[in-house]
């Protein structure tokens, strides 16, 4: 019997946050194709500061892992999804890295070696999306995101994904923080694809979709779009039309027959418009200064308190 496991060294980072009641199967899972298919693989288990006891039910699962080493870095503090697996990215050693953005029910093996395969004909980022979009908030921000983008692919839901060596190096070299993994990826210039899987629950996307927030569409949006400045841009034409607009209503009335009482209403309406559009700008200009500082002036992106190697000879 020909032995075909695969030769390249692969590393399986997994985010984990209160998952204990599908992390054990889930670790299962991904443990059984990876041993299957390849000669050296290592496990890396990102535990996002979790309350429950998924940190028991990785070193449970480390017990059985025959012979191979798996990782638990526990974060600090809670720093969220895209933090915690730059941690996770950062300490492995792979040829090619897998990012498990959460552990869930039913994976399909299948589609793990699919998007290697793909890989392997020359992409360095090969995604697995499920193939409803999604909708609400989500949505509307990958719809701004793709409408306003600086880079040519576009992006949108995704379960999980395999990344070359380059593909990472590549983002690294590219900003010293990494605010969103997926739009950081849309911009490498690298070659990229998405496979859809159709078994995937509609729920876990829910399930994923709750750990999306403002402050991350913001900053996305600015550092990958210009979607902020033309909302800058059209916000004061706005406010510069109205200004025209109660100059020429003040210019009519001044000369009209009946004139009105004193222009205390257009003028009020004129300072607390104008002042409201003068704030909306100041606070989109403070929030590009946040992002800037952030970026040149935070030397630590994340905190660990440990990182734990467990090998079962």
């Amino acid at each position: 019997m020909i032995n075909t496991k695969e030769t390249n060294f692969v590393s399986a980072v997994i985010y984990v946050h209160n998952s204990e009641t599908v992390l054990q199967g889930f670790l299962k899972e991904i443990y059984t194709v990876l041993e299957k298919n390849f000669y050296k693989f290592e496990i890396i288990c990102v535990n996002d500061a979790s309350t429950d006891k998924s940190k028991s039910e990785i070193e449970q699962f480390a017990k059985m892992a025959n012979n191979r080493t798996i990782s638990i870095i526990n974060m600090s503090m809670y720093h969220g999804l895209e933090l915690s697996m730059k941690a996770g990215v950062d300490l492995a050693i792979g040829d090619y890295v897998y990012e498990f953005d959460l552990p869930y029910n039913g994976v399909n093996k299948k589609v793990i070696m699919d998007i290697y395969y793909k890989a392997m004909e020359g992409n360095d980022i090969v995604a697995v999306a499920p193939s409803n979009k999604g909708g609400g908030v989500n949505r509307l921000f990958y719809q701004v995101f793709n409408r306003y983008s600086l880079s040519d692919g576009d992006i949108g839901q995704e379960i999980f994904r395999i990344l070359s060596r380059r593909a990472i190096n590549r983002v690294d070299s590219i900003s010293t923080m990494v605010v969103y993994r997926k739009a950081a990826y849309a911009n490498s210039g690298l070659k990229r694809e998405v496979v859809i899987d159709n078994s995937f629950d509609d729920k876990e996307v829910a399930r994923s979709n709750n750990r999306s927030n403002i402050e991350l569409a913001m900053d996305t949006l600015i550092l990958f779009t210009n979607a902020i400045q033309r909302l800058a841009f059209c916000v004061s034409l706005l406010f510069l039309f109205l200004s025209i607009g109660i100059g020429c209503y003040t210019w009519i009335s001044y000369f009209s027959i009946r004139k009105p009482v004193e222009g205390w209403t257009p003028i009020m309406l004129f300072l607390s418009m104008g002042f409201f559009g003068v704030f909306l700008i100041l606070t989109i200009i403070l929030q590009y200064l946040s992002v800037v500082l952030r970026i040149v002036f935070k030397k630590k992106q994340y905190l660990i308190e440990s990182i734990i190697k467990i090998t079962n000879n």
